[in-house]
């Protein structure tokens, strides 16, 4: 088998210029480069060029992903967004020029301008089946890229999944306390499910680590917020933004304005003390509890959709036996046919009919009509072998027969007909 790559760039706070993709076109004569990005798949050759330096200097997120079992997301963001010691709670922190060892699983590299946020997975039991096809890639890019505007918004559960992920590693001790546990771990975005699927976190652990987590605060508290720190503003303080806006810069407003309020609502709300932070074993002591809830709740839904199958099942096999003697002249006209698609038909229908009767209680007629339907078509080896493939053993004469109802397919998974 090949090798197989996907690298994928999103160009986001602004689009690539001319200039810029005609650069980028060095590193590959064969990507797919726009205004938005840039995509290539490799299958013998490699990437002429470092995705980080990519980073740095063009885009604003990538996804890349190895059939060898390597997956990996970066987020680059303004340096306002966090400070060294809020990230530190959360990835291992990594200056740009000192990039030496195998990477952790999450951590962050001070770029200066930027802060480029790095989650890694690797399989090295080559043992997950998701990375042994060759279109793992593509799609990844449109589910985790939502995560860069969470995380701009001062959500920090992106940050508690990537810790989840070194701790997947065995990066800590089982004395290591969690870090600052966000509100809403239970009830996760889909860019959220869709990163702890990326990193092949286990959603026990997960679940685990969400029981304490307290709810998301409700927009009426959201609203309250915003119209206190509004209060505290003054116009001075509102000039700049506003300026930015007028000169058609929106988004760099929007986010200096988030930033600042952000960075009040921190002191306002601050997050748990240290004293409130679980260690890691007991985090894990909740991993098996949470996965016999997982358990009891998939078992319940597999029994609830048996039984929305077979309530529908039930209530088709009643139609069929009101409508038995249309279903017989049915399955006559598709024998007059004499093909094999026809006679499959005529056994689908057959076997329905069969079930439906026997529901009915109505055995008898059954028999009475199949003997006719035998006088009529049992001259034909193709359809007497499916009858008794089937179970409809005739016997040596065509008026009498006997019938294996066990075998009906009704008995196993027979599918609902049209």
């Amino acid at each position: 088998m090949s090798e197989y790559q996907y690298y994928e760039f999103s160009a986001v706070d602004r689009p690539l210029s001319p200039r810029e993709q005609t650069e980028l076109r060095r590193y590959s004569s064969r990507a797919r480069i726009t205004p938005g990005g840039f995509v290539n798949e490799y299958h013998w050759g490699d990437l002429k060029a470092d995705p980080l330096a990519l980073m740095q200097h063009y885009f604003d997120a990538h996804v890349y992903s190895a059939n060898w079992g390597t997956c990996r997301l970066l987020l680059r963001l303004p340096r306002s967004c966090f400070d060294d010691g809020m990230l530190a709670d959360y990835a291992a922190l990594t200056p740009r020029d000192d990039l030496s060892g195998y990477p952790s699983p999450f951590r962050a590299l001070d770029c200066a301008e930027h802060w480029i946020l790095d989650w890694w997975f690797n399989d090295e039991s080559r043992s997950r089946q998701r990375f042994w096809i060759d279109d793992d890639g593509p799609g990844w890019m449109a589910r985790l890229l939502p995560l860069r505007e969470e995380l701009l918004r001062g959500d920090t559960r992106p940050l508690y999944l990537g810790w989840l992920a070194r701790v997947s590693e065995g990066e800590f001790d089982a004395e290591e306390p969690e870090p600052p546990r966000p509100a809403g771990l239970g009830a996760l975005t889909p860019a959220q499910q869709a990163l702890a699927e990326f990193l092949l976190l286990d959603p026990d652990l997960v679940a685990a680590a969400a029981v304490a987590s307290p709810e998301l605060p409700s927009p009426q508290a959201a609203e309250l917020d915003v119209d206190a720190w509004l209060a505290t503003q003054t116009a001075d303080a509102l000039r700049a933004p506003l300026r930015l806006m007028l000169l058609g810069q929106p988004l760099a407003a929007e986010r200096r304005l988030h930033g600042e309020f952000l960075a009040w609502q921190r002191k306002q709300h601050p997050m748990l003390p240290g004293s409130d932070r679980r260690t890691l074993a007991e985090i894990e002591a909740g991993v098996e509890a949470a996965r016999s809830l997982r358990l009891e709740r998939e078992r319940e839904a597999r029994a609830a959709e048996e039984a929305k199958r077979q309530a529908e099942r039930a209530r088709y096999l009643s139609t069929v036996a009101q409508q038995a003697d249309g279903v017989w002249d049915e399955i006559d006209t598709l024998l007059e046919r004499r093909s094999g698609a026809a006679y499959d038909e005529a056994l689908q229908r057959l076997q329905d009919l069969a079930e439906a009767l026997q529901a009915a209680e109505r055995e008898p007629e059954f028999r009475r009509n199949l003997q006719k339907l035998l006088a009529a078509h049992g001259g034909r080896p193709a359809w007497m072998k499916r009858l008794e493939k089937a179970g409809f053993l005739p016997c040596q004469s065509v008026n009498a027969v006997t019938i294996d109802w066990d075998r009906m397919p009704g008995r196993s998974e027979a599918g609902t007909g049209s």
